[in-house]
């Protein structure tokens, strides 16, 4: 019996090993907006579709990484949303209109999240509804820090236009600073998921509790979870906790600390899976 074991064992070390097959090279589509051409990436399933959607929507460091149109932290969901069969558009709000980085300028001069950012969804949504491929009625949002912050605002009742039909399927929001939404009385007019780490000292926590609780009974369904012992960042891959305060990193805020943690990010991507499957 051992001798068979031992066989067997050595047997499969010698197999050999299946690669993973390697995400596909984004897309780059244009958008009109008006006097700006929106640049988006996207990744499609094979097939003619028609697929779920989401426009993702990225933080205040940006769309591309260092040496690549799209960074690992958002290719890496693009692989995962890939594999649940859904489409993923990446709207470059930045890059779109020549600037970087925009997590360490003034608000006054940074990207307006109510009016750009809310525009460049409401141009994505547009353009995606004009494609034969896209499942017009699974359309759905996903966004990070600076993007989930953007995502309050375009699911708000007061934003709904009907000259785009149907509405988002859904919106999930990473970490956003939930500070002006709730002071403004917010609600949603789609299902909302806001996702946050309890020790998050970038966003507040707090804040985004008491946002969605304060929206119960007047808007979309709302939901609000909080990992008890995760930071700013929780879902991104292999990023050992670190402060952040004396970093001279432009694509990083200026204060707080950021990191993976793994029970949180493995317990999110369950979670994103299953909102956007309802």
């Amino acid at each position: 019996m051992r001798l068979t074991s031992a066989l067997l064992f050595l047997t499969m070390l010698a197999a050999p090993v299946a690669a993973a097959t390697p995400l596909p090279a984004p897309h780059q589509v244009e958008i009109p907006e008006g006097k700006v051409t929106l640049h988006a990436q996207l990744y499609r399933p094979d097939g003619d579709g028609p697929f779920p959607t989401v426009i993702a929507l990225h933080g205040c460091g940006g769309l591309a990484g260092r040496s690549e149109p799209v960074a690992p932290r958002y290719r890496d969901w693009a692989e995962q949303l890939l594999n649940t069969g859904h489409a993923v558009l990446l709207p470059d709000s930045y890059g779109s209109r020549e600037l970087g980085p925009q997590c360490r300028i003034s608000k006054e001069h940074q990207v307006q999240i109510r009016r750009e950012r809310v525009a460049d969804v409401s141009a994505a949504r547009q353009w995606l509804v004009q494609q034969k491929w896209v499942a017009k009625s699974r359309i759905s949002l996903v966004g990070w820090g600076n993007g989930a912050a953007a995502l309050l605002w375009a699911v708000r009742p007061q934003m709904w236009s009907r000259s785009i039909e149907p509405d988002f399927r859904s919106a999930i929001a990473f970490y956003p600073d939930c500070r002006s939404s709730f002071g403004l009385g917010w609600s949603a007019r789609v299902p909302t998921l806001v996702l946050i780490g309890g020790r998050d000292d970038v966003s507040l926590p707090s804040a985004c509790r008491q946002m969605v609780d304060g929206a119960h009974g007047r808007s979309a369904l709302a939901r609000i979870v909080v990992y008890p012992d995760a930071y700013h960042d929780f879902d991104r891959a292999n990023l050992p906790l670190h402060a952040i305060a004396t970093s001279s990193d432009a694509t990083l805020p200026e204060r707080g600390h950021i990191g993976t943690d793994a029970d949180a990010r493995k317990d999110a991507q369950h979670r994103v899976a299953e909102w956007l499957s309802r």
